[in-house]
């Protein structure tokens, strides 16, 4: 994923101010041809809440992801640090990383109450180290440091089987660069920037190298020894699919896993399957499969003293993103002990409770023409027979006495339900709606439930 800076700047960046809506999803998107990728599509919009789990050696000083290795003049560091001292530090985490409490189990079982229904976990993010047992390196979880003698050292493969037991559907986060590679960062040369450092042109065989170590960990990814997959989630735009033979090899992973969704994120065409918005929802609603990934802190992985946003500020981030056609993936980073910190389960149980009870104004839903009012979110069932509305209830405020809204006009009384209590709405002659609100309901973001006009 991409950052900008340290979290404090984040911090700055990513206030208790609502999102911005940002239209960066890119046009021309291609649907899939495959009937098996089709249906898989479908069943994905239908899931609408998912999580993506950042992990890795960055999570044992709770620093932002591995970016900090990356020397673009929008990285802070510490103060005196010298980057060739601070690679050699990062890269040395692989002997420190030993998450004692590592427990896939607990994670499931978060998100599963959560109400989370798809899930996308980092194989291996842009610094290399590998969360799978690559036969490839010996830059693992499996194979460095104190942890490689124990049960789980495979992690990957813990995590994907338990959350399979709770009924998600699966997706691998891989990042296309490797900065550990040395055919991507050769140490010959200086690396400046994210992107290889070096010309393709003179030095082929370095690149080559990386091309075929690239392919050879997607083949163990996809190939089986993971159980089967549903989701590639291919990180790191700056380096496209086709660069690392992801054409050629796409057909015989699908072989493995019948319909796997491929996103080749931010490349566009055919192995785009599904767009990926990042820290952003678009301005308008979007006929084809998105997603937007945003965080529940200010970063992708665990960070200590961490700023969480609050349980209404996600259930309305999902209710505006749902109206626009989209799935919202929440960024949840495990500490590096292994486990769901209580901070981020404290918040996760009550956008569990809340979809306990309105998930049916969230899940299986499709488009519908007026979708929003303010701050009231319109979705149909799949049929369109049916409306739902979510009320986005910010921080800090009470619910109104009443909701208005134009269009959408109510056939009979609007159920809501958070409570189940069936309400009757005015219609005035211009086509205004007007819902007065019962007494002593929750105050939390409002779900309803209508049969349209």
């Amino acid at each position: 994923m991409k950052k900008i800076g340290i979290t404090t700047l984040l911090a700055a960046l990513f206030a208790a101010a609502p999102l911005q809506a940002q239209d960066n999803t890119a046009d021309g998107y291609i649907w899939p041809e495959d009937p098996a990728v089709l249906e898989k599509l479908d069943t994905w919009r239908d899931l609408k809440f998912g999580v993506l789990i950042h992990w890795g050696l960055y999570s044992v000083p709770g620093i932002v992801e591995s970016w900090n290795l990356c020397n673009e003049d929008w990285i802070v560091r510490p103060e005196g640090s010298v980057y060739e001292e601070y690679k050699k530090w990062y890269w040395g985490l692989s002997q420190e990383f030993c998450p004692v409490d590592f427990d896939p189990a607990q994670w499931a079982s978060v998100f599963r109450k959560a109400g989370m229904k798809y899930m996308i976990f980092t194989t291996k993010h842009h610094d290399g180290f590998c969360l799978f047992d690559s036969d490839y390196t010996d830059f693992s979880l499996a194979k460095a440091g104190p942890f490689s003698a124990d049960p789980l050292r495979d992690a990957a493969k813990h995590v994907f089987d338990a959350f399979r037991a709770n009924g998600f559907m699966t997706g691998a986060y891989f990042s296309k660069p490797d900065w550990h590679h040395p055919g991507f960062w050769n140490p010959y040369y200086a690396t400046p920037n994210r992107r290889i450092n070096y010309k393709k042109e003179m030095h082929p065989d370095w690149w080559q190298s990386y091309v075929d170590y690239t392919m050879a960990q997607l083949r163990e990814i996809t190939g089986g020894r993971y159980g089967q997959l549903d989701i590639l989630w291919l990180d790191g735009g700056w380096i496209t699919g086709d660069e690392v033979g992801l054409n050629e090899l796409l057909p015989d992973m699908r072989r493995h896993n019948p319909g796997m969704l491929c996103v080749d994120r931010t490349i566009g065409g055919p192995n785009e399957n599904y767009q990926t918005p990042e820290q952003a929802i678009p301005a308008r609603q979007l006929d084809h499969p998105w997603e937007s990934c945003i965080t529940l802190t200010d970063d992708w992985g665990w960070t200590p003293n961490a700023r969480y946003k609050s349980a209404r500020r996600i259930i309305g981030t999902l209710a505006e993103i749902v109206a626009k056609g989209g799935s919202l993936a929440l960024g949840v980073g495990p500490t590096a002990d292994g486990l769901i910190n209580i901070e981020a389960v404290q918040v996760l149980e009550e956008i569990g409770q809340w979809m306990a009870r309105c998930g049916e104004a969230i899940y299986g839903t499709r488009n519908t023409a007026l979708y929003n009012d303010g701050r009231l979110w319109f979705s149909a069932s799949k049929d369109g027979k049916t409306l739902y509305a979510v009320y986005a209830l910010p921080d800090g405020e009470s619910l109104p006495a009443e909701l208005t809204w134009t269009g959408n006009i109510p056939a009979g009384k609007v159920t809501i339900l958070n409570t189940g209590k069936k309400v009757r709405a005015t219609i005035s002659p211009d086509g205004r709606v007007t819902l007065r609100l019962p007494a002593n309901l929750p105050q939390e973001p409002l779900a309803l439930k209508f049969i349209v006009k």
